[in-house]
């Protein structure tokens, strides 16, 4: 006697490989098609000054965004990223007189310190990881405005500049930067055993900590990552803003790199990194309103827009997810 077989109707296979296809390259798809639009709305979307434009604006986030990309990858979250931004943009102008190098090292220390205590109150003290980073972001960017004072404050570094506004081949060279971090990133979670690693708690952590994985190790590990490339992302936007302003600077930050991370195909759940999707996803957000902003849209539209479009992107997650 044998058993029977049910196979899924038509209707739900084809359902599923439409979702699989939306979730896998509906953000490329979405991009080109975002494009598309723009340039048959406004000729001049496609020019060399646009891009660099649009480059400078896109650069910070995809830093941000690459870093939350490996946090929700083990079913997490860092709201503390904008704190942190802000943090590192308050010690360069405090720091400079010793040098460039020396003021950048410290505001990626203090980044790779809040991820460490992020990380270690998500792995070891068992603090749920919205509750943690929740925390370390009110107390960053109060840290950030004691040390700073209440006004911004001018930076005229010729290297932290250089860092925020010059180009490289026509290309902003905070651009090529983002770009170095997309293939470091994106190797980590291919190429390495970390990377199998993350991915692995993030599908099943308790499953994880039975085969043995270093499972506190790793969770630690990507908050770290994460805060260290908010810091550098701080440290651009003093470049380009020549001026540290911790009251303001990275302000949603945070929201800016969830949702291009989900945006991008990388599941709430966690269990996968999408790291080039989460590079289009940051693209996409940007030209999304750097569209509406051209056309004189109110800010209240913009903010519609994105609230849809996460909707829709956690949407076609979950029902991946559950299937």
């Amino acid at each position: 006697m044998t058993a029977a077989v049910i196979e899924p109707a038509d209707g739900a296979g084809t359902r599923e490989r439409i979702l699989d296809l939306a979730q896998r390259y509906g953000v490329y798809a979405a991009l080109a098609v975002l494009i598309a639009v723009a340039t048959a709305l406004n000729s001049d979307f496609m020019s060399v000054s646009n891009w660099r434009v649009q480059l400078f604006q896109a650069a910070p986030i995809v830093l941000v965004a690459l870093g939350m990309a490996l946090v929700i990858g083990t079913e997490g979250v860092d709201l503390s990223v904008g704190a942190t931004i802000a943090l590192s943009a308050s010690v360069i102008p405090l720091y400079i007189g010793y040098g460039p190098v020396p003021a950048i090292a410290l505001a990626l220390l203090l980044g790779a310190a809040a991820g460490l205590v992020g990380g270690a109150m998500v792995a070891f003290a068992g603090v749920q990881p919205i509750v943690a980073t929740l925390s370390l972001m009110i107390g960053l960017r109060g840290v950030a405005e004691l040390m700073n004072g209440a006004a911004a404050k001018p930076v005229a570094d010729a290297t932290i500049l250089d860092l925020g506004e010059h180009n490289l081949a026509g290309v902003p060279l905070m651009a090529w930067i983002a770009l170095a971090a997309t293939g470091a990133v994106a190797y980590t979670v291919r190429r390495t055993t970390f990377g199998r690693q993350l991915v692995a708690i993030g599908d099943n952590k308790r499953a994880s900590l039975l085969a043995g994985l270093p499972v506190r190790r790793v969770l630690v590990t990507v908050y770290v990552l994460s805060g260290v490339l908010a810091a550098l992302a701080g440290v651009l936007i003093v470049g380009h803003g020549a001026e540290a302003d911790p009251a303001n600077q990275g302000l949603n930050m945070e929201l800016n790199a969830i949702t291009a991370v989900v945006v991008g195909g990388t599941p709430l759940s966690g269990g996968r990194v999408r790291v080039l999707g989460t590079v289009a996803g940051a693209m996409f957000m940007q030209l999304a309103s750097a569209v509406l902003i051209q056309h004189n849209a109110p800010t209240s539209t913009t903010q519609i827009v994105e609230a849809v479009l996460i909707c829709l992107a956690v949407y076609v997650s979950r029902e991946r997810g559950t299937r």
